[in-house]
């Protein structure tokens, strides 16, 4: 009797409209491609968020996704022919409610149920993939009956799903990542994903091809509604997550296109910490020992303080302690992420911590091209002692060449105030502009990813050499000595490579140990000569909180076999051996 109803469905289907059909069979498939590798990143970025290491993150992610789809597809030969449509729909439900609530599974198991955390990242990946493996032949074998050709068949449902994944994707890059957080796009790309797959399932009711109509309707209901109470509610509960995954009270919490803020209080210490992406940036119990070790004792060994250079330190801190002297005429400060400065420069508590740093500060609003100004942003004081943005026309006159020329054979010049903030990367910064810098100060967080790997490369420091003035220096925050001793000799055996003579020097950060930096110069002295002029230093010329000459003295003292290694390797943009050190040596107690 079912096959008899079954051959009738499929004669009924033959005569309704068959490009209809085919078209939002096709649609489907353009949804689920978008909506599927959109999921693939979201999973992959939200694990990188948790666990670091984003290259491995996303080749592992998506890789277990498409093993899966492979598994899905062969798996998919042993479902029978009958009630095709129905089994679509249950399987657009999961991928709805799956798809939908992975982002915020994976958070909040991270939160309450640590234990199980990688069963449920794994759980998911592996699901949400067979899903998206199982419905592409499952479309392709109810469509049979609109396209009898299986070239046509083929083509409608593959092409469909590869140009929804490249719609997706550029999708995910210039809008979803940029407007919404991670938990809310999980709703939004499974929730469209969702609503075609239900006009297709309504068309197919309209012309009588569903037998389980009631069990289908309340299906798609019951799903629309558990999508709705989601999406009104998921921020609440990644807010009440993150208070689980910190001891202290979150004060604020923000995530920009590049990382996820969140800054803690505890009220006891009167202390804030700053985490990104769940690592530790700073507290402001002890945050002024690393600014003043990296900005003082270079500064105190050049003469010359007219241009100096920040990349990195979107915090304000370092750029806080450089504003000391009085004697600096221009600062240009280059973090990538506009969201960490704009919220440093503008947000009642954390403009206390960086003293204001940002207030005179001008933002170049940067465009895809060369560093060249348009308008700038400036930050006015209110009454309420806040901070607001104000876009104004650049009309300052201090200048600097950025490489390109006019007709007329001149320099064109971009106008800069006495601190300049650029959000652009640090590397095409430095591949862009010319002149030079008298300090150069690099306040990168560790290099724990590729995308930060890079700027501590071998070609990275040629071209900071390239920018650093003939009596300069640089100084570069260079991780721990002693939990990642590998990370920190690695920085700077490259920056030899690169002709950067260096030094080591280093000092206890309670909140984060033992911590290094290394002082570099392309100049004719020698490392010893460097050290003669710190001992040589009997006080600072600006008030600190914490350093003083016999610190910095003691700071290039390290114990026995510290500074030895049997590693060779440098550090370069083909061969990121500094990650692998990085993360092999995590934090590891000899």
């Amino acid at each position: 009797m079912d096959t008899v109803m079954d051959k009738n469905i499929v004669e009924d289907a033959i005569n309704a409209k068959p490009r209809l059909a085919t078209f939002l069979l096709s649609f489907c498939m353009f949804s689920t491609g978008a909506s599927g590798l959109v999921n693939e990143y979201v999973l992959a970025t939200i694990t990188s968020y948790i666990l670091g290491n984003s290259v491995k993150q996303f080749s592992l992610i998506i890789a277990a996704m498409m093993f899966m789809m492979g598994v899905a597809t062969w798996f998919q030969k042993k479902i029978f022919d009958s009630n095709l449509i129905e089994k679509f729909v249950i399987i657009e439900v999961l991928m709805a409610i799956f798809g939908a609530s992975a982002p915020l599974a994976i958070y909040l198991s991270y939160a309450y149920l640590p234990g199980v955390f990688n069963i449920i990242l794994i759980g998911y990946i592996m699901f949400i993939g067979f899903l998206i493996g199982f419905e592409i032949p499952l479309v392709i074998r109810i469509n049979e009956d609109y396209s009898k050709q299986l070239k046509v068949n083929l083509s409608y449902v593959l092409a469909m799903d590869y140009i929804g994944s490249f719609a997706g994707a550029i999708l995910w890059v210039y809008v979803l990542l940029k407007y919404f957080p991670l938990s809310q796009i999980g709703f939004i790309v499974s929730g469209f994903n969702f609503f075609v797959a239900t006009l297709t399932c309504l068309y197919f009711i309209r012309h009588g091809l569903v037998k389980y109509v009631k069990t289908i309707i309340s299906l798609l209901c019951i799903t629309i509604a558990l999508l709705t109470y989601g999406s009104i509610n998921n921020r609440t509960w990644v807010i009440t997550a993150e208070y689980k995954m910190f001891d202290d009270e979150v004060v604020f919490s923000k995530t920009s296109v590049y990382q996820h803020l969140v800054l803690t209080y505890n009220r006891l210490l009167d202390d804030y910490r700053l985490y990104i992406n769940g690592g530790t940036q700073f507290s402001t119990v002890d945050e002024f020992i690393y600014h003043e070790h990296l900005v003082h004792p270079v500064m105190k060994l050049v003469e010359d303080h007219d241009n100096v250079l920040i990349l990195g330190g979107g915090d304000g801190m370092a750029l806080r302690e450089v504003l000391k002297y009085k004697d600096v005429k221009k600062v240009t400060l280059v973090d990538l992420d506009p969201a960490m400065t704009t919220t440093f420069a503008t947000h009642p508590l954390l403009i206390k911590l960086n003293n204001n740093a940002f207030k005179d500060a001008r933002v170049l609003v940067q465009d895809s091209g060369a560093v060249k100004p348009r308008m700038v942003k400036t930050y006015q004081e209110q009454e309420d002692g806040t901070m607001k943005e104000v876009i104004v026309p650049d009309t300052e006159d201090i200048r600097m060449e950025n490489g390109e020329y006019t007709l007329e054979g001149k320099a064109i010049t971009e106008s800069v105030a006495e601190v300049n903030v650029m959000n652009l990367d640090a590397d095409r910064f430095l591949s862009t502009i010319s002149g030079y810098y008298n300090v150069i100060i690099l306040d990168f967080p560790d290099p724990n990813g590729i995308e930060l790997a890079k700027l501590y490369s071998k070609g990275f420091f040629l071209k900071l050499k390239k920018h650093l003035a003939k009596n300069g220096m640089i100084v570069m925050q260079s991780t721990s000595p002693y939990h990642s001793k590998e990370s920190f000799l690695c920085i700077g055996r490259t920056m030899r490579a690169a002709g950067i003579q260096n030094i080591p020097y280093h000092d206890n950060v309670p909140s984060f140990g033992d911590w290094g930096w290394w002082m570099g110069w392309n100049s004719a002295k020698s490392s010893e000569d460097v050290k003669s002029e710190i001992q040589d230093i009997t006080s600072f010329d600006v008030e600190t909180r914490y350093l003083t000459s016999e610190v910095s003295k003691a700071a290039l003292v390290f114990g026995k076999g510290r500074l030895e290694t049997e590693h060779e390797t440098v550090n370069t943009m083909m061969r990121p051996v500094l990650m692998t050190h990085y993360l092999d040596d995590d934090w590891k107690i000899e």
